[in-house]
């Protein structure tokens, strides 16, 4: 990898690593739509006149539909849950359970009826990882612990969902625009709810920061350094960095926050981040066929799904 796509690596680690800090101190004041929204407007203010400018907009109007249902099981839903969430969890604990997202895509990539065969170390990697998500989530299963958890797993499955629909539905849609308007649309169905909930006094500045940097930072730049991590290095070694967010996670909120690192949160990062690797793993590539032998023949295959 080229020294450009090492920096836009390690930016991508950083910038998706740290939003559970932003919302932890952000929900300390201010309401969940108010989050939300603050971090969808400014997201859509910045990305939505690049892809005006880029054109191709009928191929918005074309995929409403879908964008729709993107928007809604990828934002509209999960950055609400997740607010809430971090009411009462730490920004650490609920940065390792979305690490469970390629674990529970591999699962529904299996319901769903995908062709590629699991073998022992891809089981082996799912269920190391769900021992990783009971680990850090079973000490928590009582009150309103429970609930923020749930909330939490329900994220990872939307996490999970839609990356499906944009690899089966909006292909034909660039990755900017998917971006953008998606960002609009969440922050237009948010803008009721942030004004009922506006909040009496002026929030402090570490919570406007931390609102200012979810969506400038954490999304419209983060949006603008994935697409070119993309294109740097391609999908698969792009999303790599996908591992890494778990720790940068971790230790933001322990650096920052004061947040205990204990032997708990440290044994559920190593199962989860090792079973998501090796759940992911994908197959060597079988030997080519000898003058002998006749060509296997081709089998469909779904297309790799990208993660938020």
């Amino acid at each position: 990898m080229s020294r450009r796509g090492w920096m836009l690596f390690a930016l991508m680690s950083v910038l998706w690593g740290i939003p559970y800090l932003m919302i932890k101190v952000a929900v300390e004041s201010v309401s969940v739509p108010m989050v939300v929204f603050a971090r969808t407007a400014l997201g859509a203010i910045i990305l939505l006149p690049l892809a005006v400018r880029a054109g191709r907009l009928d191929l918005v109007r074309r995929h409403w539909r879908p964008l729709l249902l993107f928007t809604a099981v990828e934002i509209l839903g999960p950055w609400a849950l997740l607010s809430d969430a971090e009411n009462r969890l730490t920004s650490s604990m609920t940065g390792l359970l979305i690490a469970a997202v390629p674990i529970i895509g591999v699962l529904l990539a299996r319901l769903a009826g995908d062709a590629e065969r699991l073998g022992p170390v891809r089981w082996a990697g799912l269920l190391v990882g769900l021992a990783g998500v009971g680990v850090l989530a079973g000490p928590h299963l009582g009150g309103g612990s429970a609930w923020a958890i749930g909330e939490v797993m329900l994220v990872a499955l939307g996490y999970s969902i839609a990356p499906v629909i944009a690899t089966r539905r909006l292909q034909d849609l660039p990755s900017l625009h998917m971006a953008a308007f998606a960002l609009a649309i969440a922050a237009l169905v948010y803008t009721g709810p942030a004004i009922a909930t506006w909040p009496e006094t002026m929030p402090s500045g570490r919570v406007l920061v931390a609102l200012v940097a979810l969506g400038m930072v954490c999304t419209a730049l983060a949006f603008i350094v994935f697409f070119e991590l993309i294109r740097e290095v391609g999908t698969s070694r792009g999303m790599v960095f996908t591992y890494v967010n778990p720790a940068v996670a971790v230790a933001a909120g322990v650096v920052f926050l004061d947040e205990p690192l204990t032997a708990t949160i440290t044994a559920s990062f190593v199962l989860i981040l090792g079973g998501s690797i090796l759940a992911t793993a994908h197959r060597s590539p079988e030997p080519a066929p000898t003058s002998d032998s006749p060509a296997p023949r081709p089998a469909s295959a779904p297309e790799p799904a990208s993660e938020h």
